[in-house]
């Protein structure tokens, strides 16, 4: 489309999986890009292509490890070195490892992951934010993810740096708000990349249901540049994830997560638990319609919703305060009494309608 000629987005992590889909959307928009990655072999073909299919102008490779001290120093003294002003930055990169943190997991390799997934990313966003907030122009795309806003045994250092990419961004929506600068949160589900294998994970039960790391690319960029604060690609079942993460005792939440990080050939079975995309779905969906009701609604009815609402409130307060007791009483059947419980829960919030 050449919308954005002369116009340059950095992207990390951008020789394979999400990186490398965002970049092509990049390239197609007619961006010049800077790309960043361990691999410059795979980054050189990519920017050979990109020239040969797009036409794109100007190409940077940057060869880094991001686990490594300066990392973001570094990239971003090349950056200035060779005279480009970066109008996007994509924070794509990120890695993990999987075990259990108290035996199985090593401390340098987390210690890297710390430093890529935390250090390395807030310092990249800190170097190029100035110059962005100085021009009054610049938008940012950071790589959070699902498991930011829910607990995830057997990956529990990726999650709690996905928990502070995220809070960092939400914070930094709010500091910029004045300004043209724009940040995104990305917050996809599992997605079909390389991820868990480079983690040292065996086949889990998660891969049965993982997301096109071309869809999530698609759904990322159009937030990006539409300046939304976050962005959940996919469908309604990946945002009722979200919900259920507000909602949800956190040893249910935590329970249900170690199931997905099962080893397939432990786990006793063979796809996603059918709560994720019928109970919780169902009730977010009713969720979206009651919020687009509630903005068309005169004063009157407005009232009566909220009274009905309240009502809601309670019934939901208890019907957690129910699924906790069930969870101390029969640890067992936490995830059977949760898919009940978002079918009542949805047949609840149908009944404001009523």
């Amino acid at each position: 489309m050449n919308a954005e000629t002369g116009k340059t987005a950095l992207i990390t992590g951008a020789s394979s999986g999400i990186g490398q889909e965002l970049a092509k959307l990049f390239a197609q928009d007619g961006y010049n890009l800077v790309l960043v990655g361990r691999s410059e072999d795979k980054l050189d073909r990519l920017s050979e292509v990109f020239k040969s299919n797009y036409g794109t102008q100007q190409i940077l490779v940057i060869n880094k490890d991001l686990s490594e001290e300066d990392a973001a120093q570094d990239i971003y003294n090349q950056v200035q070195e060779a005279g480009i002003t970066v109008n996007v930055l994509v924070n794509d990169a990120g890695a993990s490892t999987y075990g259990l943190f108290a035996t199985e997991t090593n401390w340098e390799r987390e210690k890297q992951i710390i430093h890529l997934n935390v250090l390395t990313t807030t310092l990249l966003t800190k170097l190029f934010l100035k110059d962005m907030v100085a021009r009054n122009e610049g938008r940012i795309l950071q790589l959070a993810s699902l498991v930011a806003v829910t607990p995830f045994p057997l990956m529990a250092v990726y999650a709690a740096t996905k928990a502070y990419i995220w809070n960092l961004t939400q914070s930094l929506i709010n500091e910029i708000k004045d300004s043209n600068v724009t940040m995104t949160a990305l917050m996809p589900n599992a997605t079909a990349t390389n991820f868990f294998r480079e983690a040292g994970a065996p086949k889990l039960t998660v891969e049965d249901t993982m997301d096109d790391p071309a869809m999530v690319a698609k759904d990322a960029y159009k937030a990006l540049m539409k300046g939304e604060a976050k962005v959940i690609p996919g469908g309604v079942s990946n945002k009722a994830q979200e919900v259920m993460a507000y909602v949800s005792p956190q040893e249910t939440l935590a329970a249900m997560m170690r199931r997905l990080l099962t080893p397939k050939d432990e786990s006793g079975q063979e796809k996603t638990p059918v709560w994720t995309i019928v109970g919780v779905a169902a009730a977010v969906v009713a969720g979206i319609a009651l919020v687009s009701a509630f903005n068309n609604m005169d004063p009157v009815d407005k009232a009566r919703y909220r009274y009905k609402a309240g009502k809601l409130k309670s019934k939901a307060t208890g019907l957690i305060d129910e699924a906790g007791d069930a969870l101390s009483e029969a640890k067992d059947t936490a995830a059977d009494k949760w898919s009940d419980l978002g079918q009542m829960a949805g047949r609840a919030i149908a009944n404001v309608f009523g």
